[in-house]
């Protein structure tokens, strides 16, 4: 990418579940002009997840003192665990001319909101509350409990959209990562009112909900 360029922060946020993750990855995979965001967090490695690949795995006291050091642009706590983005894998990336996605959580994502105002934020929304149930417990990495913290969390967050610019709804997965690519592909391109029309959140969500009866 050109130096003369700085790059676009691209935000992806939705309830757990709702497979931001599978989606990410595969518009990063996709498109070469963007970059994976790699997260720091206190939860556990998944099966097949590598340190500084999926996240950045450290304890609850290394957080913390990263916390205290502003070494966060983001930081949140979500079902339990710590999320963060830090500063440091953010700048070099954007003032290189290199876009990148940030996958997180909605409290992290208005945290960027309010610091980052170059950002452009992307809710991804499942086809409807009782399918994310389907996916929580598809999974199985999660117990009861767990799932019906996520389940509740969900709620919350979808009642938050309101802080994204777009909305993405994740019902077929190819048709949800083509629709990423798009709006990220416009906003390069200076087309960011083509991506509002095509994919703005007010239109995505009130079809959404409309849906759900």
């Amino acid at each position: 990418m050109s130096s003369g360029r700085r790059g676009i922060p691209f935000v992806v946020a939705a309830p757990s579940g709702t497979g931001k993750t599978t989606v990410c990855r595969a518009v990063v995979a996709r498109d070469a002009g963007i970059e994976f965001s790699v997260s720091h967090t206190t939860r556990r490695p998944r099966e097949g997840e590598v340190d500084g690949v999926a996240y950045h795995f450290v304890d609850a006291n290394e957080f913390r003192r990263l916390v205290a050091e502003d070494a966060f642009l983001e930081h949140a706590r979500y079902a339990g665990h710590l999320y963060g983005t830090s500063w440091q894998a953010l700048e070099d990336p954007l003032a290189g001319g290199l876009d990148l996605l940030l996958e997180i959580e909605v409290q992290g994502a208005r945290q960027v909101r309010e610091r980052l105002g170059e950002a452009r934020l992307i809710f991804l929304l499942p086809p409807s509350l009782e399918v994310l149930e389907q996916r929580l417990r598809a999974r199985a990495t999660d117990d009861e409990e767990e799932i019906q913290k996520r389940l509740a969390v969900a709620t919350t967050e979808i009642a938050q959209a309101e802080l994204f610019h777009f909305a993405v709804v994740n019902d077929d997965l190819e048709r949800a990562i083509a629709d990423v690519l798009e709006v990220i592909q416009l906003e390069r391109a200076g087309r960011g009112d083509e991506a509002l029309s095509r994919h703005g959140r007010a239109a995505v969500l009130g079809r959404w909900r409309a849906a759900q009866g």
